[in-house]
């Protein structure tokens, strides 16, 4: 386990950090090719935070591969 303290985000805060809907989001989940939540109450879902930068760094990077 890291020594960094593990932050879960909500739904909200996951859509105005990727800029994408809901529907999109899930219809990735989905696909595999983003961080899948974890369920926090009985209707409640968060993201694991350091997934979620991980997620956003990697598209980064592969934007910057794919216009060099």
């Amino acid at each position: 386990m890291n020594n960094q303290a593990t932050r879960l985000i909500r739904l909200p805060e996951v859509l105005e950090r990727t800029g994408y809907g809901k529907a999109w989001i899930y219809r990735l989940i989905n696909e595999g090719k983003f961080p899948a939540p974890v369920k926090i109450g009985v209707r409640a879902i968060a993201f694991i935070e350091s997934e979620i930068n991980d997620w956003i760094q990697s598209v980064i990077e592969t934007s910057r591969i794919k216009v060099a």
